[in-house]
């Protein structure tokens, strides 16, 4: 078993080895930025080097937002009003210098009114050692005016502040913001890596849940094999759709399950989206499929129907959908949308 940098972190170790060696040199920027795919530890490190920062990793990790409690707490904010939203701003500080600013609300968005929060609670001098840290997580979904306002406090911050930021659409950022940051791009976990994470937890590396989470221990952790196996289906059958394979009739019914559905989001099937399109691609080229080699045979008829034209067209539809689920945009619709669109592509 590989000597873990940081307690139980798995992967990307030479971002561990140069965020250990700041602290060890006591050379802590002030701006930090975590870029990279979901699941892969962004958020879980930033807490990890809080800890070594700040101590009391076990307040620290009370923020971590897959746990059951937090959970419920973010999924009742999404049933709040805005206005309710807004005047009670979200954040998490279980420890007194620790403080996590999470997307919110039922767009999972970074707020203005969380920035100003931060910006108040930036002036405060920490109650233990030298230093504050705060966390903006998925900086990524911070409107325009919450950006713009996060880097007033970039540019001239406390000197007790650090702030360290996540982002999985790392270009979608300001570029002030990015060039205020030391920024680090983590990746997916190796298959030996994700082997030790598994191990870790007990589980089988063969395990379907392993296997599916492709090098996130993230989406390892939260993902549920039987929804997964549905949201699946369902897109496959638009890919079909689209692809001109099958009958627009196939998707109807689909679609009338995810618009009826209160719980499902549109951010769910735009995932799995890119993660099937990545594996058509792959097909198209003689490779297996990576996440979805039982899936081969569909896979295989929807490659066999398209082209490298419609596949860029269909990547820069499910890019322009990620925006549009950030605007509330009904679910049924836009896939809708999507299968009649590239299905004109297809021919």
């Amino acid at each position: 078993m590989t000597e873990r940098i940081f307690p139980d972190f798995y992967g990307n170790s030479s971002v561990c080895q140069a965020l250990r060696n700041m602290i060890r040199q006591e050379r802590i920027p002030q701006t930090l930025l975590l870029a990279g795919p979901e699941g892969v530890g962004k958020a879980t490190l930033a807490r990890r080097f809080a800890a070594a920062l700040l101590g009391d990793a076990e307040k620290i990790e009370q923020d971590d937002l897959s746990l059951d409690g937090n959970v419920e707490r973010l999924a009742e904010r999404e049933k709040l009003p805005s206005e309710k939203r807004a005047d009670d701003p979200l954040v998490f500080a279980s420890h007194a210098d620790f403080l996590t600013f999470p997307p919110d609300g039922p767009l999972r968005q970074i707020t203005i009114q969380q920035i100003r929060l931060l910006k108040e609670r930036a002036r405060f001098s920490p109650l233990k050692g030298r230093r504050r840290v705060f966390l903006v997580d998925h900086i990524d979904r911070a409107n325009e005016q919450a950006a713009n306002s996060l880097l007033k406090i970039l540019e001239e911050p406390p000197a007790h502040l650090v702030v360290v930021m996540t982002a999985e659409n790392f270009a979608g950022l300001l570029p002030t913001i990015r060039s205020r940051s030391l920024i680090f791009h983590m990746t997916g976990l190796s298959d030996g890596e994700m082997k030790e994470f598994a191990e870790s937890r007990g589980w089988s590396v063969t395990e379907r849940r392993v296997m599916l989470a492709a090098g996130s221990p993230g989406l390892a952790v939260t993902l549920d094999p039987e929804l997964w196996d549905t949201r699946r289906k369902r897109m496959v059958t638009l890919l079909e759709v689209a692809s001109g394979q099958a009958r627009f009739s196939a998707w109807v019914k689909h679609s009338e399950s995810i618009s009826a559905s209160k719980t499902e989001k549109l951010e769910h099937y735009l995932r799995m989206l890119y993660m099937l399109l990545e594996d058509v691609l792959l097909v198209r080229e003689g490779i297996a499929p990576r996440r979805n080699p039982d899936l081969a045979a569909p896979l295989s008829r929807i490659a066999g129907g398209i082209t490298l034209e419609w596949m860029r067209k269909a990547t820069e539809k499910v890019d322009e959908l990620v925006e549009f689920a950030r605007r509330n945009v009904q679910k049924g619709v836009a896939l809708d949308a999507f299968a009649v669109e590239m299905r004109k592509a297809a021919g």
